[in-house]
């Protein structure tokens, strides 16, 4: 699975829930969640956004 690198907003998500945004892939972005992958140990991740 390919990841894309996170735009500002998807950022500001991951660093509210305490994630190094430049530790993570986003892999899909849903309305209401986002799948991200960490870019080493490939362990993906799923944010419920609200």
């Amino acid at each position: 699975m390919k990841g894309k690198k996170p735009t500002r907003e998807q950022k500001n998500i991951m660093q509210g829930r305490r994630l190094n945004p430049s530790n993570w892939l986003v892999i899909k972005n849903l309305t209401n969640q986002l799948h991200i992958q960490h870019r080493e140990t490939r362990k993906i991740r799923i944010l419920n956004i609200d």
